[in-house]
């Protein structure tokens, strides 16, 4: 999962047409505590132990939708949270989705980034790979930064968070 959230970064996603270059992303295995697999298959994170490839979207603190990419084999229940993009393709609809102007803040968080793409739960366990997402690899690979995880209390020093070096567009610093 660390290297699929290293590969990410620079890849562009589209949800309906709106998104951007992922800037930013943190890793989830099944033996970390922080990730919702660490438990067992529950009706919640049920996705995350199907195939690749497919969105695994939930609630953090009741009120923000946060998607992630289920992102090995199945049963791995591994996922990548996608945290910030540098949005570059439907700049009005993700303005009014979100209420603000500076394309900064449009999609600098997961919460943000799902209020701005219009990600609910209804896309939870959609294949990647088919409508209304389109993802494109990135071109060349950016200088990428490494830290720890941000906004958890288990496991947060584990070094799986990764950003794009340089990036105005990632959810807090490095």
């Amino acid at each position: 999962m660390c290297v699929v959230a290293r590969e990410l970064i620079g890849a562009t996603l589209l949800v309906s047409g709106a998104g951007g270059i992922i800037v930013e992303a943190e890793a989830y295995h099944h033996t970390d505590p922080a990730a919702h697999s660490y438990s067992g298959q529950t009706p919640r994170n049920a996705v995350m132990f199907g195939p690749p490839g497919y969105l695994y979207v939930y609630r953090s603190y009741g009120i923000h939708w946060c998607m992630n990419f289920v992102c090995e084999k199945e049963g791995s229940a591994s996922a990548v949270l996608i945290r910030a993009i540098e949005p570059t393709h439907g700049l009005s609809k993700m303005r009014r989705r979100r209420g603000v102007k500076d394309e900064r803040l449009l999609c600098s968080g997961p919460g943000k980034l799902c209020q701005a793409l219009a990600v609910t739960h209804a896309h939870n366990g959609l294949p990647l790979d088919k409508s209304p997402f389109k993802l494109f690899a990135r071109g060349a690979k950016p200088g990428i930064l490494v830290g720890p995880r941000i906004g958890i209390t288990k496991a947060a020093e584990k070094p799986w968070r990764f950003g794009m070096k340089g990036s105005r567009f990632l959810s807090r610093p490095f």
